[in-house]
């Protein structure tokens, strides 16, 4: 007999009902350290006070009036955004795969007011993870995704990770732009080398394509810069972000260039929550700390630690973990042993963990986190990796 709730998740049998900076208490009272962060989302760690503080005063305002009218937290959050990235504009959903979404609408439509309605086609990387709508599903071309939701949606074309020779071939006549994620996030926290994505930007420059990249999971702060690519210097002309944005509350967000967004005038694209008084709220809030003067110093500091004490518990447990990925707060243990297992062991023990591919378990504290808390990761690290056998 089928569930109230659909049964698309394996859901883990603990329900969370309140929580402080980095815990998260479940309805028996038990602490967890939270090294999930609801999947790299609650940025400011559970009720932040400056958080709370602005969704209270929201609450008690008007919650919503569509995008049929101004929304001045809307107008403050996109100013920020633009004044602290590469973009010129910004237009706002409620989740990642929507900020995708419109981001693949922006570069066709770009292409089709150039001048090259024939250019439609996006060119993605094997292991990519944009998303669970159709067109998303189509363009991240994973089988274990796709699986029963065909036929695939026409317009994206995949090469492999890393082959630059690949990703010349694949472009075409019919090609409008190249999206990538800087860091592969579900596939195992893989890094693109900053040679590639240079690499990838001249390209895009010589053939009239849109640089495209994907940082829902990579941006606001995860990795010790605003967002991943300002560590490579390359600059895209669109760009995709959620998750932290929001702090817990559901925001998404497309970035791009004043060129980029051409054919983006009244009518092409909407969403009605989008950018709600609600969701502009909760991200100017989480927005201002990530941007406050030594907070992202703080993340790199609490990332190269964790880093450290990590690579420590590979030295003593090489046979049960391979090796230490990611980059900022956005960690990765490969592991050798079944990392499904672990993870239901270190939730056991304590510490809340997340999945990734290539037997990857992914570390997401919140960018709030203290050396206490990473220390008290660690040792549950240690302490449940003694216990298991390899």
């Amino acid at each position: 007999m089928v569930t109230a709730v659909m049964p698309t998740y394996a859901r883990a049998d603990v329900a969370f009902v309140r929580g402080e900076g980095a815990y998260i208490f479940d309805a028996n009272g038990r602490r967890y350290l939270d090294f999930t962060s609801g999947i790299a989302v609650t940025a400011l760690g559970h009720g932040h006070p400056r958080l709370v503080e602005a969704m209270t005063k929201a609450i008690q305002g008007v919650w919503h009036t569509s995008n049929l009218f101004r929304i001045p937290g809307q107008e403050q959050l996109a100013e920020t955004l633009v004044k602290n990235t590469f973009a010129d504009t910004v237009f706002f959903g409620n989740s990642g795969a929507e900020a995708v979404e419109g981001g693949i609408k922006l570069v066709r439509k770009y292409q089709y007011a150039s001048g090259h309605p024939e250019r439609f086609r996006i060119i993605t990387v094997e292991g990519a993870f944009h998303g669970r709508t159709l067109a998303t599903l189509a363009a991240g071309r994973q089988e274990k995704h796709l699986k029963g939701f065909g036929p695939i949606v026409d317009g994206f074309d995949q090469v492999p990770f890393g082959d630059m020779a690949a990703m010349k071939a694949a472009i075409g006549p019919a090609t409008a732009g190249i999206l990538i994620e800087p860091i592969q996030g579900e596939s195992g926290l893989k890094i693109v080398p900053t040679s590639y994505l240079k690499e990838l930007r001249a390209l895009c420059d010589a053939h009239g394509l849109l640089l495209f990249f994907d940082e829902v999971q990579t941006g606001m702060g995860r990795t010790g810069k605003l967002f991943a690519h300002e560590f490579t210097g390359v600059t895209p002309d669109v760009m995709s972000i959620a998750k932290g944005l929001g702090g817990g509350f559901p925001i998404g967000a497309v970035l791009a260039t004043e060129k980029a967004a051409i054919g983006m005038v009244a009518g092409t694209h909407g969403s009605t929550f989008g950018g709600n008084p609600l969701a502009t709220a909760a991200a100017n809030a989480v927005l201002k700390e990530v941007l406050a003067p030594g907070f992202l110093d703080h993340v790199v500091a609490m990332g190269e630690h964790m880093r450290k004490g990590l690579e420590g518990i590979v030295a003593r447990h090489g046979n049960k973990i391979a090796e230490v990925r990611g980059k900022g707060l956005l960690i990765g243990l490969r592991c050798h042993v079944d990392s499904a297992k672990l993870i239901d062991a270190l939730r056991a023990n304590g510490l809340l963990t997340v999945a990734a591919g290539d037997n990857v378990i992914r570390l997401l504290p919140p960018l709030i986190v203290g050396t206490r808390e990473v220390d008290e990761g660690l040792a549950i690290i240690d302490r449940t990796l003694e216990s298991m056998v390899s």
